[in-house]
């Protein structure tokens, strides 16, 4: 139950000095991971909310959408794979019946949206003006890679990422643009949402896979392939804020990738991100994005560092 986390009320859960992801200011280093945490107050059993950086939701489009069908998630070694197929209910449906009780714990809540076109974003975006201000950032996933046909993942085409997050601007807060380490041409399409609009860059996303079942000889998701996550890809991950981050770098980053401890993040940090996602590690323990905030925290204080920018000014 939710006072039963050893982790709630520590002294160390905050950091000395604001976590700045563009404009935005968070009370922490480390937030959740879109499509790990639903899209409301599913970990509040489990720590406190409003201690983490923010709950990025599981990322929603204009209108319901039913998802994949089973089986959605496979163990792979190290890691895990899924194709969950964005299934949700919706923009509007989540801000009249899910958002309240969420913005009621007290969290940070970044909305994540996704669509199956550029009008399927603008819609989702358009949706959102009107959300409270505990809403501070719209993360929009380019890079989801488990709908049916490789074509739907819009951030292997750089021009077409440019043209949603231009139209998804009717949002009104800052837009972090969710990339794709599947193409070699993440740091053009870093550089092309920037100038499109993009405040800040989420990488990444989870890699692109397939994993046979050894009795049935058919795929082990019920679409096939999907989408591989967990500590599998995190040097993947490493390498992909690293390029970023050496190319664009005055463009915040918020990283994702197989974090599934305090030094996880570290090496986030020093590659130069200044926000670190938690996700595939929250499916074995519910607590893990403020173990690994207090991890990161003590790591720092151990150092007498005081902000998370100060960590990839080591290197």
């Amino acid at each position: 139950m939710r006072g039963d986390s050893p982790i709630r009320g520590q002294i160390s859960s905050q950091p000395s000095e604001p976590v700045r992801v563009g404009s935005v200011t968070l009370a922490g280093p480390i937030l959740t991971a879109s499509g790990t945490a639903g899209y409301g107050t599913e970990l509040a059993p489990y720590l406190d909310l409003s201690e983490l950086g923010a709950i990025v939701t599981k990322s929603l489009a204009p209108y319901e959408w039913p998802g994949n069908p089973s089986p959605r998630v496979a163990p792979i070694r190290n890691g895990m794979m899924n194709a969950v197929g964005l299934q949700g209910p919706g923009v509007e449906y989540w801000l009249e019946h899910v958002l309240p009780g969420l913005l009621d714990t007290g969290a940070t809540v970044v909305a994540s949206i996704w669509g199956r076109s550029v009008e399927d974003y603008r819609l989702a975006a358009e949706q959102l003006a009107e959300a409270p201000a505990g809403v501070v950032a719209v993360e929009v996933n380019l890079s989801c890679p488990n709908l049916e046909g490789r074509g739907s993942i819009f951030a292997h085409d750089a021009d077409l990422s440019a043209e949603v997050i231009a139209a998804t601007a009717p949002c009104g807060r800052p837009r972090w643009a969710k990339l794709s380490a599947n193409t070699d041409r993440i740091v053009e399409v870093a550089g092309a949402v920037v100038d499109a609009g993009a405040e800040a860059l989420t990488c990444i996303n989870t890699l692109l896979g397939l994993a046979y079942d050894p009795d049935t000889l058919e795929p082990t998701l019920g679409a096939g392939g999907g989408g591989v996550s967990g500590k599998a890809i995190h040097p993947v991950a490493v390498r992909a804020v690293h390029d970023v981050h050496a190319a664009l770098p005055e463009v915040p980053i918020v990283a994702a990738g197989g974090v599934a401890t305090g030094w996880d993040a570290i090496e986030m940090f020093l590659a130069g991100a200044s926000a670190v996602e938690v996700g595939t590690a929250t499916f074995a323990d519910p607590r893990a994005p403020l173990r690994i905030q207090h991890e990161v925290l003590d790591w720092m204080r151990e150092r007498g560092i005081t902000t998370v920018t100060q960590i990839t000014a080591l290197r």
